[in-house]
């Protein structure tokens, strides 16, 4: 029977976690619950653990001090200011690992999440985000948030009503995220990958418009898989059009793999009920072990600037944390491995106005690493594409200094001479 959103009050101890969801699996009444009570002060010490959070929030800001307090795993728009502003915590991590640092962290904690209404059999699905969440069923309390606007999803996302401490009801539409506009430089580095991308490769892309404009590209290709942590708006067309079907896998043949959907209305109408789509917890989803066993996997991620020895610096802005690891690493693992497998990584050559070059000698103080010098494989700007698998530091060098913008080519040459690269 469904209860009224306080009392999920019950289950929260003190000093207790509290696991939410990803996105939009964040249930919006119970954290809104969870706030009176820290406003009237009757929460003590609870700490929320999250990824990449949507919706802004009081405790975010420390508005109650300590009796409520947040703890990151990837920072999003919302939490990335308060994160700088020290009212957040983050944990460097890889997405695949994420559940096991929860557990470490978090003693018998509460998991709330949002999920679809209970099917016939007393099946509730968590919808658009398995991520770290769905890997707690079984092993932790959970209450749910039921919306009959969250897609019912298959895969190992379902849990039964005798599993649960208890639900409320609040019907309300998702967050939707457009797709990025996508630009002339998008384009021609889409071009470049999609044309080193086989028939019957099994795909991984990341956010953001490159990797939205490469599945723009994939138009003539025949028997893609697709095993992925983000399901987003662009793999619609390739699925509708029949040639995303998976026939060509080696794991979960003929379903389109992720972890969590992140994008407009229309994806989410697309993945409701549509038994092509399977949600996974992102511990197998991303996991490098099995994606090693998978031939021919591609893995597609954005970074913001690459180094001579070919280090990806993914998770900093000048200095300062803009985001985390993600699954970027797990997946070019995966690749790295994987017989044929393929591991791209994609930049603009430039930021701003095209005074900064984003292929740089060496990082600046503060600079996170998040892919390393010996995991990448192939790196991609509007310039062309930088072979760096096998590849000895001069051999690096000299090929991202030919993808690099040519303004700043000179410049770069002059620094590799100095430190001895060239």
């Amino acid at each position: 029977m469904s209860a009224s959103a306080d009392a999920v009050l019950e289950h929260v101890r003190p000093h207790g976690h509290v696991i939410v969801p990803l996105g939009n699996g964040e249930p919006i009444a119970l954290m809104d619950a969870l706030e009176r009570a820290a406003a009237a002060g009757h929460l003590t010490a609870v700490t929320v653990h999250q990824m990449h959070a949507l919706r802004d929030r009081p405790y975010l800001h420390g508005e109650y001090g300590d009796r409520l307090t947040h703890v990151s795993y990837f920072l999003s728009h919302i939490t990335r200011p308060c994160y700088q502003k020290g009212t957040v915590q983050l944990v460097p991590n890889h997405f695949s690992e994420v559940y096991s640092h929860m557990q470490r962290r978090a003693h018998d904690p509460l998991v709330i999440a949002c999920a679809s209404p209970a099917d016939r059999h007393g099946y509730f699905s968590l919808g658009v985000s398995a991520d770290y969440t769905s890997s707690f069923i079984g092993r932790a309390r959970f209450f749910l948030e039921v919306n009959d606007r969250m897609p019912r999803t298959f895969g190992r996302n379902q849990i039964h009503i005798s599993q649960i401490e208890g639900f409320v009801e609040n019907h309300r539409p998702l967050v939707e995220v457009p797709p990025p506009e996508m630009d002339e430089h998008d384009h021609t580095i889409a071009a470049f990958v999609a044309e080193r991308i086989p028939d019957g490769a099994c795909l991984q892309t990341g956010i953001g418009a490159i990797p939205n404009a490469i599945m723009s590209a994939l138009g003539s290709h025949r028997d893609l898989g697709v095993h992925t942590e983000l399901i987003s708006d662009g793999l619609v067309d390739l699925v509708e059009a029949g040639i995303v079907n998976g026939v060509r896998k080696m794991h979960n043949r003929t379903k389109v793999v992720g972890t969590f959907c992140l994008g407009t209305q229309r994806l989410y109408d697309f993945v409701h009920e549509n038994a092509a789509i399977e949600l996974w917890s992102a511990r197998y989803v991303n996991d490098p072990r099995l994606l090693s066993r998978e031939r021919n996997f591609v893995s597609i991620n954005a970074t913001l600037s690459v180094d001579f020895l070919g280090q990806c610096a993914s998770e900093t802005l000048a200095g300062r944390y803009y985001s985390s690891s993600g699954g970027q690493v797990d997946f070019a693992r995966g690749a790295m491995y994987s017989e044929g497998g393929q591991g791209f990584i994609v930049l603009h050559s430039t930021a701003g106005d095209g005074s900064i070059s984003r292929i740089v000698p060496q990082f600046g103080t503060g600079e996170v690493v998040t892919n390393s010098k010996n995991t990448v494989d192939k790196v991609v700007t509007e310039y062309g594409v930088a072979e760096l698998r096998s590849r000895t530091v001069r051999e690096r060098t000299t090929a991202l200094i030919a993808v690099a913008h040519p303004m700043h080519r000179e410049q770069l040459t002059a620094e590799a001479h100095r430190l001895g690269y060239l």
